[in-house]
């Protein structure tokens, strides 16, 4: 087998070298000059500065030698680009990196030396001896033979070869933060420290207007390199003092226009700084030093002028004095990133706006017959990952609580706007006693509605195959109706850690006009005291390397390990972390959970009567003997007897068939329903002084706190709420 060949320390410089020449040719004829003279010297790669006089060229190619204990044994850094850097002989190549970043280069170094092949071009930062960092790109080649280790090639990156690679790293995230944090991390190329700092409307997503200089808010982005700062230095995530944020405004904004100035030493800085305390918060060290301060600038419209949204601050050494072509490549770069921000701040306020919603839709408050848990979490922590998962939980008549789960297509302010409408469509039609089938029916011709270019939201938004899930718990009959549009199935675990996936015939998601219209199929199941019952979107389960079917057991064996005294918000989140971790999300993730307690047999009583004339009657006597053995009171059982006659009166005048009577005690009050098979609907009207009809139902609502009607199979039940 022939042995890999390896390139020499010479073909190592050529390499490099002649990709710095391939980028340099293109950028104008004074380059490719430059580029020609280099080209009998590999080892004298220049760049010619824009700018400046033609001989004032800089060589920034420079190379160390490394045995395979990745010691240096020789190195070529004799180039005042490399001042500082400690290359003496023996000396471990690792004492030249910044700690942080000691475990990934020594892997890459021992990498090359295992495989031979050559690790090329990588943007690295080095320590200079006075703690201030440079920024190169290093490529680790293997040497002529395996023996001699390593040739690690330095190209201290020439301004405008960073400003060309500076183009594509930042922009990369919509988060403000990684945002700024990617400009002053391509700016330490021109500096020893950066600071960004931002206005604060930027932060807070609000519209970015012109303010009066003594109102303007600065907060810190980004801060490079990461170190330990003096005591009083303004850090990522503070507040500038106000005095600051008012003098760099007035600073950068000269004549009205936003201008880049450079303060050339220390005695100016604190001179202009004008007290001790300022000084603490802006000037990162004791030592003497410049600053070149640049204004993030947006540019205005013929109707709007430049807005500044935040200044970038390039500290280094007065010794390294700033350069009319430097200040240039600074605000061109500065300037590509202003709208890269603005684009972070729109982001950040559909964030904000778009959490608010689904915040509104989280269930609040508890029930004494359920205690419910959910968990919402994005893909990722910016606005990106905020889509149209939403989960809600409520009260409906009767003593029952609506659960409800739903998966709106898409992210952002088009998925926000149709999940926010579905969701309160969904509990206004819940909340006014249809069954969770009639409901999906209903939801799925708003869904198409909302399709429709013409009736709808003409955004280029489509909701169409949107999902849900509702169940309804009746915590006297202690069963679940559950019904289903294109969702995953509950999971219902029993009081005996019996867990199972309920079976729900499929459907089509919601407006799916590719499916028949087929009713929606309502299913009821039996929940003891103590199950508990799991709703969930297919982010917490979807895996593409695993069956849908075999995920769904994983949080079937999950929940069922929820112990009856756990706290349920905890056991919540331990599910969601188990079955999907934050770096494995693939999708939003809800989860909801609700152990069912229900209401004891002997808080609850029910009674069947033919609809004869004497029904009134019967039901005032069983009702009052069972008031008095519940200890009710006098007024309170007075008016829930009147109550029984009235609504029980007008089933019998207005319906046919039996009549159910069934009274609950709660932790309010009494609630009381009477349900007939009649399909007429109850309406309170306001009458005249000689009308002889409606006045049972004035009566009824001035005695209760709240009454209603809701559908059954066998017609309606009208039920009101007396408080104690």
């Amino acid at each position: 087998m022939d042995s890999p060949s390896y390139p020499s320390s010479s073909s190592s410089f050529d390499l490099v070298g002649r990709a710095l020449r391939d980028y340099i040719r293109q950028r104008g004829s004074n380059a490719a000059d430059s580029s020609a003279r280099s080209e009998n010297d590999p080892s004298d790669i220049t760049a010619h500065c824009p700018g400046r006089p033609s001989d004032a060229q800089e060589q920034i190619l420079g190379a160390v030698n490394l045995d395979r204990d990745l010691r240096i044994t020789r190195g070529n850094l004799d180039v005042p680009a490399f001042d500082g850097l400690p290359v003496e002989p023996g000396t471990a190549f690792v004492d030249l990196l910044p700690p942080g970043d000691v475990p990934t280069v020594t892997r890459r170094l021992r990498q090359v030396i295992e495989t031979g092949e050559a690790h090329v071009a990588r943007v690295q930062r080095l320590r200079r001896d006075d703690g201030s960092e440079l920024v190169v790109s290093m490529s680790i080649l293997p040497a002529a033979t395996p023996q001699e280790g390593l040739t690690v090639s330095l190209i201290a990156m020439a301004k405008r070869l960073h400003l060309y690679a500076s183009e594509t790293a930042i922009g990369t995230s919509l988060d403000i933060g990684e945002t700024a944090q990617s400009l002053a991390q391509s700016l330490l190329a021109w500096g020893d420290v950066v600071a960004v700092d931002l206005d604060y409307a930027v932060w807070s997503g609000e519209a970015v207007i012109e303010q009066a200089q003594g109102r303007i808010r600065l907060r810190r982005a980004a801060l490079v390199p990461d170190r330990v700062w003096p005591a009083g230095y303004v850090t990522p995530g503070d507040d500038l003092p106000r005095g600051a944020a008012r003098l760099m405004s007035t600073a950068v904004r000269r004549d009205d226009v936003a201008q880049a100035i450079v303060i050339p030493d220390r005695e100016t800085i604190e001179r202009a700084l004008d007290g001790p305390r300022l000084v603490s918060a802006l000037v990162p060290t004791d030592r003497p030093v410049s600053v070149a301060c640049v204004p993030l600038v947006l540019d205005g419209s013929e109707d709007k002028p430049p807005v500044v949204l935040g200044v970038v601050e390039v500290w280094r050494r007065p010794d390294r004095p700033f350069h009319d072509s430097e200040l240039l490549d600074l605000q061109e770069l500065v300037a590509r990133t202003a709208h890269h921000v603005d684009l972070a701040r729109q982001h950040q306020r559909e964030h904000a706006q778009v959490l608010a919603l689904q915040r509104r839709l989280l269930p609040r408050g508890r029930d004494d017959t359920i205690e419910v848990a959910t968990v919402y979490q994005p893909t990722t922590p910016d606005s990106a990952g905020v889509g149209g998962d939403w989960v809600n939980s409520f009260p409906l008549p009767g003593g029952r609580t609506a659960l409800v789960v739903g998966d709106v297509v898409g992210h952002g302010l088009g998925a926000a706007a149709a999940m926010g409408q579905v969701s309160m469509e969904a509990r206004a039609l819940l909340s006014a006693g249809l069954a969770p089938d009639e409901v999906l029916g209903l939801l799925d011709e708003t869904v198409t509605m909302l399709d429709d270019a013409e009736a709808g939201l003409a955004t280029g938004y489509s909701a169409l195959g949107s999902t849900c899930c509702i169940a309804v718990y009746d915590p006297v009959n202690h069963q679940v109706v559950v019904s289903s549009a294109g969702h995953l199935p509950p999971v219902l675990v029993l009081p005996d850690a019996t867990a199972e996936t309920l079976t729900v015939n499929p459907h089509p998601g919601l407006g799916a006009e590719f499916a028949l219209r087929e009713p929606f199929d309502v299913h009821t199941f039996d929940a003891p005291p103590g199950s508990l019952l799991a709703l969930y979107t297919d982010g917490l389960v979807e895996d593409p390397a695993v069956a849908i079917d075999e995920r769904v057991g994983m949080l079937r064996r999950a929940v069922s390990q929820v112990h009856p005294w756990d706290d349920l918000q905890r056991a919540a989140r331990r599910v969601v972390t188990e079955l999907a971790p934050p770096g494995r999300r693939r999708d939003d993730v809800t989860l909801l959970l609700a152990r069912m307690t229900g209401r004891r047999e002997r808080d609850t009583a029910a009674w069947c009567l033919p609809a004869r004339d004497d029904a009134p009657a019967r039901a005032r006597a069983s009702a009052s003997a069972l008031l008095r053995k519940w200890s009710v009171r006098e007024d309170t059982r007075d008016s829930a007897l009147l109550l029984i006659s009235e609504l029980v009166t007008n089933a019998v005048r207005f319906a046919t068939g039996p009549v159910s009577v069934r009274l609950i005690r709660t932790g309010q009050g009494l609630l009381c329903e009477v349900g007939d098979t009649g399909n007429g609907r109850p309406r309170l009207r306001r009458g005249g002084p000689f009308d002889d009809r409606g006045r049972g139902l004035r009566v009824v609502h001035k005695l209760t706190v709240r009454w209603g009607v809701r559908w059954t199979d066998a017609g309606k039940v009208v039920w009101a709420e007396l408080a104690r």
